[in-house]
């Protein structure tokens, strides 16, 4: 707690412990991703093509959670290295559909092995019933600071 008894207890508040571990979280995968020659958001957009092919930019942009600006310099650069392709012109509309290359799939296997050392060695202290209670408190804090409709399990922690 702050000297004048007003603000945020750090020990005790889990928005401070939540940065906290996105931040250990993103310095580990920054850390085994470097050596591939690649960022988090590099990763991330390889991850969404490999599991959505097709997507915009302006949907990639959203899922790795960057502007639309940002993740077309990333899409052209990504294009230039030969790890994605889009269209010369729009199929439909003004939508650029982006999917992975072989030498992408590769290079998204490779890094996806080093992001999932990190997931594991995060994980290494939580048995599996309480690594599905996180995901499940987790998903229900997301839920709520979205406004989303709570379900039936979205509190229960078992």
């Amino acid at each position: 707690m702050s000297q004048d008894g007003v603000g945020v207890d750090l020990e005790t508040s889990l928005g401070y412990l939540l940065k906290e571990a996105s931040s250990a979280l993103r310095a580990a995968m920054e850390e085994v991703l470097r050596p591939l020659g690649m960022t988090i958001t590099h990763y991330s957009c390889l991850e969404l093509l490999s599991q959505r092919p097709g997507l915009s930019n302006s949907e990639l942009a959203r899922g790795t959670f960057v502007t639309r600006q940002s993740m077309n310099v990333l899409l052209q650069t990504l294009e230039r290295e030969g790890d994605v392709t889009r269209p010369a012109e729009a199929p439909v509309g003004k939508v650029l559909p982006t999917r992975l290359t072989a030498r992408g799939r590769r290079r998204l296997e490779r890094a996806s092995a080093a992001v999932r050392s990190v997931e594991l060695r995060m994980l290494s202290g939580l048995t599996e019933p309480d690594q599905a209670a996180a995901r499940r408190i987790l998903r229900s804090m997301i839920g709520s600071l979205r406004g989303d409709v709570p379900t039936e399990s979205a509190g229960e922690v078992s």
